[in-house]
């Protein structure tokens, strides 16, 4: 383990406190701005890796297909619209 000097040295935390408005202080994790509480390294895995998986209704492949057709449908109905005179 490295020094404990090492520690006090770090970068510190850029979060603010909404009841304090004082920052953080807690030192940042290397590659980030913000400590391991305020969100750095955040999220689970993406997909089947995630332990709470069950379907694919919310998977972002889903979502762009869902919108693509709500694209389409859109269009179907501006078309047919024009088409009836309306």
């Amino acid at each position: 383990m490295k020094s404990a000097a090492a520690m006090h040295a770090a970068p510190r935390c850029t979060a603010t406190s909404k009841r304090t408005r004082l920052p953080c202080q807690a030192p940042a994790v290397t590659g980030w701005t913000v400590c391991r509480f305020h969100g750095a390294r955040g999220g689970g895995p993406k997909g089947a890796r995630n332990g709470a998986y069950q379907h694919g209704l919310h998977t972002a492949e889903a979502v762009a297909e869902r919108r693509a057709v709500a694209v389409l449908l859109r269009r179907a109905r501006t078309g047919a619209a024009k088409l009836s005179g309306g």
